[in-house]
Formats: structure tokens, C-alpha cells, sequence
């Protein structure tokens, strides 16, 4: 039976009540029932004692033990997030042409060949372009946005029109500093585009996630 301390005002006293007393008779009662075992029958009874004491022993450091590693992952997932915040922060004092190399940097230090950025005047929606360690082209969008500064679905249709058609894409990338608006997700789902936002970035900034061409991330709508 589940009881909730969460109620109205009125009942939240009662209904902590009932879980503390629920709780201290399914501990007393048993334990009552062992002492009198003990008391009557001591060979059967101080065994099963004991037996009681050793299994609540190996709850509660089973318990301890596991409290522990969900603070160690909650620490060490706490480091990732700061780490992947200072490297887009590097980001955000950038130029739109710096941030354009500094992409194509992480593409070249991550094993891509051929690797060009060619952003600017009739770019066609391409700013870098490289082949990845696989073989396949990947073609990268960079949007140096601020973090109030969404990217919309006019921009990723914009990128889509011409990522296939106009350059070959395998593996066609809009990245940015900011997020997607839920129309640019839904877009870029339906034609294969991968989303990188800032905390992507971050982690294939910082080594903590992986390169676009590794593994599709797509933030949720």
C-alpha cells in the first residue's frame, strides 16, 4: 500500500502518520514474534535472530553503497556539464568566421581528412566540409547564435535544400551555440539532418560526447 505525505494541508499530518505506524509494526511485530522464539525455544530462535540482524546488516550497506554511487554519478555528471559549458562559452566570444574554424578544427582534430571551411558568399548552406574517418562527406552549418537566439525551421529548410543536392552530404550537421526551436527538430528529424545545440557542441568540444558522424544527436522538441 502506498501512502502519500503530499495531500491537502489538513490530511498531510494524518497520512505521514499512517506510514510511520505501518512502518514501525512491520518492524516490531516481527521482532516481538523473534524475542518470544528466543525466549521459549533459544536453539531455534537466537539463530534466526541473528540470521534478522546479518540481513539487515547487508540491506543497509547495500543501501549506503548504492546512495554512494548515485552521489559519485550525480558529481561526475555535474564536472561533464560544467566542462561542456566552459568550451561553448569559448564559443560564444567567437565570430561567426572563428566559430566556422573552430569547427572545423574539432572535425580535423577527430580524424576528418579534406577538411575546408567555406563559409561565407555563395557558401550554398555549407560552411564546412570533410570527410569523415569512414569515408563519408560531412557537411556542417554553424550557426554562432546566442542563447536566447534559437535556430528555427527556416534555417535548418534553408540547410536541407542544399546539404543532399547541392554537396553530396552523408552526413549533413547544423550546429550551433544556442538550441533548436521544436519546428527545426521536427524538421531536421524527417530529413535526416543531425542537431547539434550548445550542450552537443560542448560535449564534442570537450571530448565528453561524440562527433556528429559518430552518433546522431538531436535534441528533444
Amino acid at each position: 500500500m502506498r501512502f502519500d505525505c503530499h495531500r491537502t494541508r489538513q490530511g498531510w499530518r494524518s497520512s505521514c502518520f499512517n506510514v510511520i505506524t505501518v512502518g514501525l509494526y512491520g518492524v516490531a511485530i516481527p521482532l516481538a514474534v523473534l524475542l518470544q522464539i528466543v525466549k521459549h525455544k533459544p536453539a531455534v530462535g537466537i539463530p534466526l535472530l541473528l540470521a534478522a540482524f546479518a540481513g539487515v546488516g547487508v540491506y543497509l550497506v547495500r543501501r549506503a553503497r548504492k546512495a554512494e554511487q548515485r552521489r559519485l554519478e550525480a558529481a561526475r555528471l555535474a564536472e561533464i556539464r560544467q566542462v561542456q559549458s566552459r568550451e561553448v562559452a569559448r564559443y560564444h566570444t567567437m565570430s561567426p568566421g572563428e566559430f566556422e574554424h573552430a569547427i572545423a578544427y574539432l572535425c580535423q582534430r577527430d580524424g576528418c581528412t579534406d577538411v575546408k571551411a567555406v563559409g561565407g558568399a555563395g557558401d550554398l548552406g555549407a560552411d564546412v566540409i570533410a570527410t569523415a574517418p569512414d569515408g563519408r562527406r560531412v557537411v556542417i552549418q554553424c550557426k554562432r547564435y546566442g542563447p536566447t537566439n534559437k535556430v528555427g525551421s527556416p534555417d535548418a529548410q534553408r540547410f536541407g535544400g542544399t546539404c543532399y543536392s547541392m554537396h553530396g552530404a552523408h552526413v549533413p550537421v547544423l550546429v550551433t551555440t544556442s538550441t533548436f526551436t521544436r519546428q527545426a527538430v521536427g524538421y531536421a528529424t524527417a530529413q535526416g539532418i543531425r542537431l547539434y545545440d550548445e550542450r552537443a557542441l560542448g560535449g564534442w568540444a570537450s571530448q565528453t560526447g561524440p562527433a556528429p558522424w559518430h552518433q546522431a544527436s538531436v535534441p528533444a522538441a
